[in-house]
């Protein structure tokens, strides 16, 4: 269905225009200028990216913001001072969330982890693991033995819950720390993140700081290895350009850190695919920032399978979409997000929806023109090369962005980053072939969750 939705159909139709005596010029002009728009934003990012958090600690805390401070834009303001001394670190909660009977193998090397690594803030540390599972299981015996040893772990079993929302929702109602982190059962934090959150939190220009997930389980096989590379260009470069360009953000789902006021009337939506997206949006909307800070490193889990692959990114091309119907109108209304804000935000929600299925127009255009006899539009060969030029060269060019920025959790080799170059188109077309299966579900009404399959490969700390 997905292929003659994405491929059949406009072949179809565009043989159909061939054989009444029109042409494609039109479709051979705009999709490279969707390519080029789409090749600027990327060697944008890479650029701010790489010059801001070049290989190793930045000497200061960057400015950010830099699209409108060029634009002197009339709603940029100085920027609070960042350096002043934040003050000693308050008490900080982290709210661990998991669904058992998929992350029960893992679930006690995390909090093992975190106790024993995380550094305690000055005043305390609480973590609290909110789950669920469908009865009780042997895995909670170890971990009550863990909740005695350790005073400052909670377990929370969040009775009839059926999503991740639910979990966290329920911890919040008994959180005590001004600052909440969030994590998932497989992320590992390192030991002062809440340090380095508070330095963002601690003068209130910012509600939440989004981290960096780097993948630890990379040697599994060739996709593990090409998605570490992959979350390096997503968390290494271009979340940390949307504050520096912008001076805006996302919360990713975890591995965030939120005053926990704030976070209480937040909260998030168990009818959201995304319950993540839809929370950042709902944030910004209502007055608060959130900023990205690469420095703060969680090491994560990859899917080990192209089935759970397939699953895991299907939902969030879903859940994406399901946040650009839901408020892309409402941000192009708003008042608290300024106009490059908006413009940015639109580019990544109502085009990125859009660009999967034009991305992949090349096939049924090149049938079409095939089965018509007919040959390519006369178009400038200097116009198509440019976009051409541009569009191949802003993914390596990203890839090598993350590279410069790499943090030591990222244990990649320069050959992968190579390698994923090299494979960046064939990557970018199996998953505009997902996203248009996950449009295709949200119109039909299906939105069943798959749970993503969690691996404990790679992980021989484990106990």
């Amino acid at each position: 269905m997905t292929h003659f939705v994405v491929i059949g159909l406009p072949t179809v139709l565009y043989y159909y225009i061939l054989e009444n005596g029109w042409n494609l010029s039109f479709l051979h002009v705009l999709i490279p200028i969707l390519y080029f728009v789409t090749s600027i934003v990327v060697i944008g990012e890479a650029v701010s990216t790489a010059i801001t958090y070049r290989r190793g600690r930045p000497a200061k805390m960057p400015k950010f913001g830099m699209v409108q401070r060029f634009m002197r834009s009339p709603r940029t303001q100085p920027l609070y001072p960042l350096l002043r001394s934040p003050g000693a670190v308050p008490k900080c909660s982290l709210i661990v969330a998991a669904y058992l009977p998929n992350e029960q193998h893992i679930i006690t090397n995390t909090l093992d982890h975190i106790l024993s690594t995380m550094e305690r803030p000055e005043g305390g540390l609480e973590v609290i693991l909110a789950y669920n599972r469908p009865e009780r299981l042997p895995v909670e015996d170890r971990l009550e033995r863990m909740a005695e040893e350790h005073p400052e772990l909670k377990l929370l079993c969040v009775e009839g819950s059926r999503s991740k929302a639910q979990n966290i929702n329920a911890a919040l109602e008994i959180v005590t720390g001004e600052v909440t982190g969030i994590l998932d059962a497989d992320h590992h934090p390192n030991p002062d993140s809440f340090t380095r959150a508070w330095r963002w939190l601690s003068n209130y220009r910012y509600s939440a700081v989004q981290g960096r997930n780097v993948i630890r389980n990379q040697d599994v096989n060739f996709m593990t290895r090409m998605i570490a590379v992959e979350f390096e260009c997503i968390y290494g470069v271009s979340h940390p350009a949307k504050s520096l360009l912008v001076d805006t953000g996302v919360f990713c789902g975890a591995n965030g850190y939120w005053r926990t006021e704030v976070l209480k009337k937040i909260g998030f939506s168990s009818k959201m695919l995304t319950e993540d997206i839809d929370a950042s949006f709902r944030t910004l909307l209502s007055g608060h920032n959130i900023v990205h800070d690469p420095t703060i490193v969680v090491t994560e889990l990859a899917p080990v399978d192209v089935r759970s692959f397939w699953f895991q990114r299907k939902r969030w091309a879903q859940g994406w979409l399901e946040v650009t119907l839901k408020y892309q109108g409402t941000i192009a209304r708003s008042l608290r997000l300024d106009n490059w804000q908006k413009f940015y935000w639109t580019l990544l929600l109502v085009y990125s929806a859009g660009f999967h299925f034009v991305a992949l127009q090349a096939f049924p255009i090149t049938l079409s023109l095939t089965l018509a006899g007919e040959n390519a539009p006369d178009i400038a060969p200097e116009y198509i090369w440019t976009m051409t030029a541009l569009t191949l060269a802003s993914g390596p060019l990203q890839a090598l962005a993350a590279w410069l920025v790499r943090t030591d959790a990222v244990k990649q080799s320069g050959r992968d980053f190579l390698v994923y170059c090299f494979f960046i188109p064939f990557y970018c077309v199996f998953k505009s072939v997902i996203a248009i299966t996950a449009i295709y579900d949200h119109i039909v009404g299906n939105t069943e969750w798959i749970v993503t399959r969690r691996s404990t490969d790679a992980l021989p700390e484990a106990k």
